[in-house]
């Protein structure tokens, strides 16, 4: 029994290691950072247009409540009313059909260039390069799959809201039972709620989002072991956040400040996320495959340079011999 536990220990310490090397060699820490940059400009368009969508089938204050509410969970006070006031500023207007027209369609090219520039990264990371086709079709193909992702976001909103009714009931059922207990029962539920989500969430980007075909068994391991590291490091953020007075040091410019922090410390665990799931496929022989439209960068290099050689001199050949 010794013995297993000693060689699975010493094969996910493995994992962890080349996952950190592939994450330091791909520079992960500066793609975080050009995703934290894209978010702030794409975050208030994108929850405009969950909102916009999820207002159709509950209440829009119930939703801002419940968006406002999960914002502050992460970032705090100061940084979600910040935000809540830029969408307040972008809200869809206009006097002519025209102008209400070119606001959405600015709001969708927005909230979906955050997800454009994920599958950038990740393609990077996991060496995938779509191959050369009209320019326009891969922008739409690219925007549509974008807008699909925030469809999903929505739709784990509102299946979190209705988790989070059926849990509110439930306390109120345990309470009276058992009183003692109740406490540590909805605490639970709720973290193992918020894992599946973050977990299902983590498992969309990974398998619909790059130029990739890669199995589901990857994906949900994959998926797994991110949203393991975001559930741990999401205290981790909020005490450093709280201890280190970022917004007094930053004066007005404090809560876009933690904001971007947040964002560049998630942005880093999907990125190291995302080279686990690579390191984790190709130990367990399943590969990370291109699509069909994509193609392996290493495969790139080696046609270039073998194009860039000289070419031979024949009677060099002839005068070796």
């Amino acid at each position: 029994m010794n013995i297993k536990i000693k060689r699975f220990l010493k094969k996910i310490w493995a994992l962890l290691l080349a996952s950190f090397n592939g994450f330091t060699n791909d520079r992960g820490l500066k793609l975080s950072a050009s995703l934290a940059y894209y978010t702030v400009f794409s975050l208030a368009p994108m929850l405009i247009l969950i909102i916009s969508l999820t207002s159709f089938f509950y209440g829009k204050d119930a939703i801002e409540g419940q968006v406002f509410s999960q914002l502050k969970a992460f970032v705090g006070d100061t940084a979600a009313a910040q935000i809540q006031d830029i969408i307040k500023n972008l809200q869809l207007s206009g006097k002519t059909n025209i102008a209400l027209i070119a606001g959405i369609v600015t709001l969708v090219v927005g909230a979906t260039g955050i997800f454009l520039e994920i599958q950038d990264s990740i393609n990077i990371i996991w060496r995938v390069k779509a191959k050369p086709k009209r320019g326009w079709v891969k922008m739409l193909k690219n925007r549509f799959l974008s807008f699909s992702l925030i469809i999903s976001l929505g739709f784990l909103l509102m299946v979190s809201l209705i988790i989070n009714g059926i849990i509110v009931a439930l306390q109120t059922k345990l309470q009276y039972y058992f009183p003692d207990i109740t406490i540590l029962v909805v605490n639970g539920l709720n973290i193992l709620v918020t894992f599946l989500v973050i977990s299902f969430l983590f498992g969309i980007i990974f398998k619909f989002l790059p130029d990739v075909k890669i199995s589901w068994k990857d994906v949900r391991t994959g998926a797994f072991f991110t949203a393991i590291l975001f559930m741990i490091g999401r205290y981790g953020i909020g005490l450093y956040i709280e201890s280190s007075g970022t917004t007094s040091v930053y004066g007005a410019a404090g809560s876009i400040i933690i904001i971007l922090l947040w964002i560049y410390y998630t942005s880093a665990i999907l990125y190291f996320g995302a080279e686990f799931t690579q390191v984790y496929a190709e130990q367990s022989g399943s590969r990370i495959e291109p699509a069909d439209y994509a193609i392996h960068i290493e495969q790139i290099e080696r046609k270039v340079d073998v194009d860039v050689l000289p070419p031979q001199n024949p009677q060099l050949k002839k005068d070796t011999k």
